[in-house]
């Protein structure tokens, strides 16, 4: 059973996968701060300073030492701006590389000298036989 992890752990598509997930989070983190930090600022200033992420109906009040409990959906909408854009950029990112892909593949590629040579012999015979 040992044997079969390492042979599964070692694949090239599983440590891609583990590449791209700790990528991913991280990238996560970076347009988390983008749409909080630099985004949602502006657009709140523009609808009357609005915050966002203190957006919320109370559900219950805080009593003593339990906190409230509160339907925070600026956050949610944050969340949705966030998703809204790494899904955008993900968009472009497998968009530019499909492209590049077809791009290479379209690449035409030089015959060969001796396939070179087998047209020349095909376009000698077909001017003979029309002779």
């Amino acid at each position: 059973m040992l044997k079969e992890f390492k042979e599964f752990i070692a694949r090239g598509n599983v440590i891609d996968l583990a590449i791209g997930i700790i990528i991913g989070g991280a990238f996560g983190k970076i347009v988390s701060s983008l749409v909080g930090d630099v985004l949602m600022p502006p657009i709140g200033l523009l609808l009357s300073g609005v915050d966002f992420s203190k957006m919320g109906i109370i559900l219950k009040e805080a009593v003593g030492d339990k906190p409230a409990v509160i339907l925070a959906y600026g956050s949610f909408i944050q969340t949705i701006i966030d998703f809204i854009i790494i899904a955008w950029v993900i968009f472009l990112v497998i968009k530019a590389v499909n492209k590049f892909r077809k791009e290479k593949k379209e690449t035409p590629v030089a015959p060969s000298k001796e396939e070179q040579l087998l047209i020349e012999i095909r376009d000698l015979l077909k001017i003979n036989a029309n002779k």
